[in-house]
């Protein structure tokens, strides 16, 4: 039982660790992200090498080091988008009324260095585990793929838990692609797909057969795309998920306005949306929101006051003519 309950305990607490440090990271200082970047750019050079030298040692620990290579290079490749370092060419938020295919080419332009990043990196782990003996980090890095792109596309499409606190202070233009519905058509096929895969995953980890290398590979890659399944349900279910990281957020509180994205990006560079300023929610259709300048709540107020100056001048001056 050890040799499957050790891995599982195992894959679920870095899952969950590196998830909240990714999180915390990114809610400090914009002027902390070039450190953070480089010390995730020094891990990401670890994971390589972890891959490389694990790939022909088909045995427990052989697993552990090919396992968490896999997710030291998915964790560069989060960092540097929700730092603002790899995103896309576009960085503004839709338009309300946006809808149908356009509205997701704008999506796929806000995030495509961040998809070909993902591509390139997955060539290389791919090349450097192929037809080898030990391919449990390929099989990290695809299963975690898997996550990430079926819970964007289902956050794209609709459904009603959003995590929006979650998303960047200075990445504001993510928001305009939230999508708040009751459900869409994917989300099934998405948690049957990844059932179907858990399970044959499962079978074969607790197989009699199973040598001690491929029980606690297997149940690496089973307990990700287990917790891939309940990330999915967090996002129809009302439960209070937010509450795992919420200890990752206490760096967003440290030091108020920071990172207002009509400031920087994550490098320090300008940039060129409007709904760059802190300010309340607009609730757009279809249950998308973005960050509504706070420099627009003042200018109506100023234009509101000018005009009931006008009017009662008028009404005044109609008044003693008459």
């Amino acid at each position: 039982m050890l040799e499957h309950g050790w891995p599982a305990l195992y894959a679920l607490f870095v899952w969950w660790f590196s998830t909240g440090v990714v999180i915390y990271l990114d809610g400090l200082p914009v002027r902390t992200f070039r450190w953070s970047m480089l010390g995730a750019t020094v891990v990401l050079g670890l994971g390589f090498y972890g891959l490389a030298a694990s790939r022909t040692d088909p045995s427990i620990w052989g697993a552990y080091v090919a396992f968490t290579s896999g997710l030291a290079i998915w964790a560069w490749l989060e960092m540097s988008f929700y730092m603002g370092w790899v995103t896309g060419p576009r960085r503004h938020p839709c338009e309300p009324g946006c809808r149908g295919w356009r509205h997701f080419g704008h999506a796929i332009l806000c995030s495509l260095y961040h998809e070909l990043a993902i591509l390139v990196a997955a060539a290389v782990v791919i090349a450097l585990t192929w037809g080898a003996a030990n391919p449990i980090g390929a099989w990290t890095f695809l299963v975690l793929w898997w996550m990430h792109q079926s819970a964007r596309i289902n956050v794209f499409l609709g459904v009603p838990n959003l995590s929006e606190e979650f998303v960047p202070d200075h990445l504001p233009f993510l928001r305009s692609f939230l999508n708040r519905q009751p459900m869409n058509l994917l989300f099934p096929v998405s948690v049957t797909v990844s059932s179907v895969i858990a399970t044959y995953l499962v079978e074969a980890a607790i197989a009699a057969e199973a040598t001690p290398f491929e029980a606690a590979g297997l149940t690496f890659v089973a307990t990700l795309m287990v917790l891939a399944i309940l990330e999915h349900w967090f996002l129809v279910v009302p439960l209070p998920s937010a509450k795992l990281w919420h200890w990752s957020l206490a760096s967003r509180s440290a030091e108020p306005g920071s990172n207002e994205a009509a400031a920087t990006d994550g490098r320090g560079d300008d940039l060129d949306h409007t709904a760059a300023a802190a300010g309340g929610l607009i609730t757009l259709p279809a249950g998308r929101s973005e960050r509504r300048p706070a420099a627009l709540d003042d200018q109506s107020q100023a234009a509101a006051g000018a005009s009931t100056v006008v009017l009662q001048r008028g009404l005044t001056r109609t008044w003693r003519q008459a």
